[in-house]
Parts: C-alpha cells; sequence; structure tokens
C-alpha cells in the first residue's frame, strides 16, 4: 500500500480510538451496489424535457426544471421511490464501515444501506431524517447517520431541486448548525464522494462559511487521473490539470486528498483500518486444571500482571473466562484501573463467559462454537495459556482451545501460543514455529520473541516481556 495511505491509517485509527472520527457517504458508495448516481436518476425526467442530461452541468436545475413542467413533486417523488427501493446488497465497504467503532455517519444519499449494516452488524442506529428528529435522542444507540438531503422513506421532503437547495437554511438549518460542530469536533473521511456532485458549491461554501481556517483536516479519496482512460491526449490533460485545481482549491477547506489509481485501493485502506483496530483487542484463550512448572499461584501471578500490562499499553482483552485463569484476567486489569484512578472496565476488557445452562451436549457445542466466532470475531490477536482439563479424573488436552486456536486462523486472527505454559498451548507452539511463515509475514524480531515463548521453564518477567514485544511488532506488521 502507498505510502500516505498508509500514514492517513495510522492517523485515522487514532482518530477512531480518541472517539472523534466521522464518515461522510457520498452517492459513489451506493453505486456500486447498483443504485444511480444523479445523473441516472435524472436521466428520464431530461428525455421528458427534451434535454440530454450527458450535457447538462448543472443537475439541481435540471430537477427544477422537471418540477415547473410537471407542476407539482409528485413525478419527482415516484422517481425516487422506483430508484431507491431496489432490492439491493450492502457493498464490502459498507459492511467494512459497520464493523468499525465510529460513531457519526453523513450522507446525501437518499438509500438506507448504511443504517441497514449497522443494524445488521448489531448496532443501534438513530437515523436523522428531518429537523424534528435532531431534537430526539435514541437511547444507548452506537452510531448517529444524518442524512442531510432526507431519504426515500420522505420522499417528498428529499432535498433535490433547486428550490430544496434555495430553502435549506430554512427547512434544515439544524442539520447545517450539526454539521459545524461536527466539522470543528471530528476528523471526517469522504468516501464515494467525488467533489463533482450537483451539491458540491452548497456543502463547500457551507464548510467555508461556518468554520472558517478553524477546522481540522478531513480526507477524500481521489483517483488518479489515468491516459489510458483517454481518446485524445488533450482531454486527458484537460482533466488532470482541473483535478489539480480541484485538489489544491479543497485544502482551503482543510480536506486532503488521498489519491488512489483503483476504486478497489479504498476496500483495502478500510481493511487496514479494521485491522489495526482489531489488533488493539487482545483474545486471551486459556484453560487449566493443571500448572505445570509454575504452579497454581505462579500460573495466577503471570495471567494477573501480564494482564495488567495490558491494560497499561491501552490493549483491551477479550476473554472467555476460560478455567482457572478467567479470574486472574480481570484482577489484574482491575488492579491497573484502581491504581491509576482512572478509565472504566469496559474500557480495558471485554468478559464473554460461556453460556452453561444447555443440557443437550449437541447442542450446547454448537452453541459454543457460535459464541466462540462472536468473540474471537472481536479480536485482532489471540494469546494461549496451558490448555488442559480433568476429565473423568484424568487430565487431557482442552478440546476447547484447540478449536479457538482452529477458530482464530479461520478469521484472520494473529496467534500467539505461550509453549512453556505446556499441554494444548505447547502442541500449537510447535505448530506455529515449524510454519511460521505460514502465520506471519517474516520479521526477525517477532521470529525470536516466539520462539522464546516455548522455552521450558522461562520465568513470569521474560514470557509477558516477549508477549508484549510480539503484539507490538504486530501493530506495525499486517
Amino acid at each position: 500500500m502507498k505510502k500516505h495511505l498508509t500514514t492517513f491509517v495510522d492517523k485515522y485509527v487514532k482518530s477512531i480510538n480518541a472517539e472523534n472520527a466521522a464518515i461522510f457517504v457520498g452517492a459513489g458508495m451506493s453505486v456500486s451496489t447498483g443504485l444511480v448516481n444523479w445523473k441516472e436518476l435524472l436521466r428520464e425526467m431530461a428525455e421528458e424535457l427534451n434535454l440530454d442530461v450527458d450535457k447538462e452541468t448543472d443537475l439541481i436545475s435540471l430537477a427544477q426544471y422537471y418540477e415547473n413542467e410537471k407542476g407539482g413533486r409528485g413525478s419527482i417523488n415516484d422517481q425516487l421511490i422506483d430508484q431507491f427501493t431496489k432490492d439491493v446488497k450492502e457493498s464490502i465497504n459498507h459492511q467494512i464501515l459497520a464493523d468499525l467503532p465510529i460513531k457519526t455517519y453523513w450522507t446525501t444519499n437518499y438509500d438506507d444501506l448504511i443504517e441497514r449494516s449497522l443494524e445488521k452488524n448489531g448496532k443501534i442506529t438513530d437515523v436523522k431524517r428531518c429537523s424534528e428528529n435532531l431534537a430526539i435522542s435514541k437511547p444507548r444507540r452506537d452510531a448517529v447517520i444524518y442524512k442531510m438531503h432526507g431519504d426515500i422513506t420522505m420522499s417528498h421532503d428529499a432535498v433535490l431541486t433547486k428550490d430544496d437547495y434555495e430553502n435549506y437554511n430554512v427547512k434544515r438549518q439544524l442539520f447545517t448548525t450539526a454539521l459545524q460542530g461536527d466539522l470543528v469536533s471530528k476528523t471526517f473521511l469522504f468516501i464515494g464522494f467525488s467533489f463533482e456532485d450537483p451539491n458540491l458549491e452548497y456543502i463547500l461554501s457551507r464548510i467555508r462559511i461556518l468554520l472558517g481556517n478553524h477546522t481540522p483536516d478531513h480526507y477524500c479519496f481521489f483517483k488518479t487521473i489515468s491516459n489510458d482512460s483517454y481518446e485524445l491526449h488533450d482531454d486527458y490533460l484537460y482533466d488532470k490539470i482541473k483535478q489539480e485545481h480541484r485538489i489544491r482549491d479543497l485544502k482551503r477547506y482543510g480536506i486532503q486528498a488521498l489519491m488512489i489509481d483503483d476504486y478497489n485501493e479504498i476496500t483495502e485502506v478500510l481493511q487496514l483500518i479494521q485491522t489495526k483496530l482489531r489488533r488493539r483487542n487482545i483474545f486471551i484463550s486459556g484453560a487449566a486444571h493443571e500448572y505445570g512448572y509454575l504452579g497454581r499461584l505462579g500460573a495466577e501471578n503471570l495471567i494477573f500482571n501480564f494482564s495488567a500490562k495490558l491494560a497499561e499499553k491501552n490493549y483491551k482483552i477479550i476473554s472467555g473466562f476460560g478455567l482457572g485463569i478467567g479470574s486472574s484476567v480481570i484482577n489484574g486489569t482491575l488492579a491497573h484501573i484502581y491504581s491509576n484512578q482512572k478509565g472504566h472496565l469496559d474500557d480495558y476488557i471485554i468478559l464473554r463467559p460461556f453460556p452453561q445452562n444447555i443440557a443437550d451436549p449437541v447442542e450446547r457445542e454448537k452453541s459454543w462454537k457460535q459464541y466462540r466466532h462472536i468473540m474471537l470475531g472481536e479480536a485482532g490477536i489471540a494469546i494461549f495459556f496451558f490448555g488442559n482439563k480433568l476429565v473423568e479424573g484424568e487430565v487431557v488436552i482442552s478440546d476447547g482451545l484447540i478449536r479457538e486456536f482452529e477458530i482464530a486462523i479461520e478469521l484472520g486472527l494473529k496467534v500467539l501460543p505461550v509453549g512453556c505454559t505446556g499441554f494444548a498451548s505447547k502442541e500449537l507452539w510447535q505448530k506455529v514455529v515449524g510454519n511460521f511463515d505460514e502465520y506471519f509475514t517474516d520479521n526477525l524480531e517477532l521470529r525470536e520473541a516466539i520462539k522464546l515463548l516455548g522455552q521450558d521453564n522461562l520465568d513470569e518477567i521474560s514470557i509477558i516481556n516477549n508477549l508484549i514485544k510480539s503484539i507490538n511488532i504486530l501493530q506495525n506488521h499486517i
């Protein structure tokens, strides 16, 4: 990936973690699903007016001409309903965004793809379609979606014609005010917004008039003009120069261009953001009836101090409250919180105790498999300790820990078995070390740190130091 894109990812991940990131979605996000853009929406209307939509640059006026000709809004509303109630599937970019812990979305689109994607991801959405919605907040909401031009559920009130835009600050002044606040306090990423849309003048003028130079950096994707797309070299040069002027002009509004050669790079950038965020979530897998050379007290101290160190480094722990280690994970995290007198338990740990009240063993196994997928799906790194249980008086390898390792690999997590703790973790460590290149991109420091995790009778400090070292390296080696 290009250096300027990875640099952006690191900055934007910091904004997400600080809870001041926002997304602005334009028509390009919806077009990729099969919905129409503005030009295609107005094509039939233009034909009825004996105009060629491909020759028109002022599409807002074109929509107004159509309303004038029809003597009312009804025909436009019918077109909106016809085009934006199609049964289309959310794009992969919608799906990735829905997985990210971003709480603020703005869009000029009329469709419901953003909220639908978020809700499928189990999130509670608070959709602002009209000014009245801004006065009420939905309880326990996970994301707010501002439909600044309305949407298909209120087609009669959608912003489309010149009249709508001219009356915007009368009917939708509260949206302007809310946008002002978010542009001051949050870092926006514009996706699918070409800044060639017919509302360019309106949105940019609001930003500049309302904020002046007092705005943080915002970002948008621009596809590089390619000579291969043109029959005439002069046309290529003209569009290239025009794009360069547009990019420089956007800097007046604090908007920095992220240049890409292909739209697939947007997906790659979003996936990298997703991966980096998940890498801050550490899944701890472990089950122990026996504790090997560490003994019970030594094992509890190891897990306690390791969990406290993760909290100190601002990593979030995910735990299924495994046999013999779950309480030490919680106590270590709590010790860090209490010693620093700041933060909440939810900021540092996600607990997912397995449901125990399922009598049918087949149903229980099915339920626990789904549960493991949910837990591991929230993490980017999985760490494995011990891995044994008592069955009919005999200590055996924990099949649950093995399954969690397999699911972690299936979901693309990086795995760190602590082989020195023995049992299933020893077996998994041997598997990883013996096939290192299958699990990691080559990194000498990481290879050595993981090798040390399998050393017999390794002391607690060395275990923790090598785990933290490995985790830190994995933050920057995707």
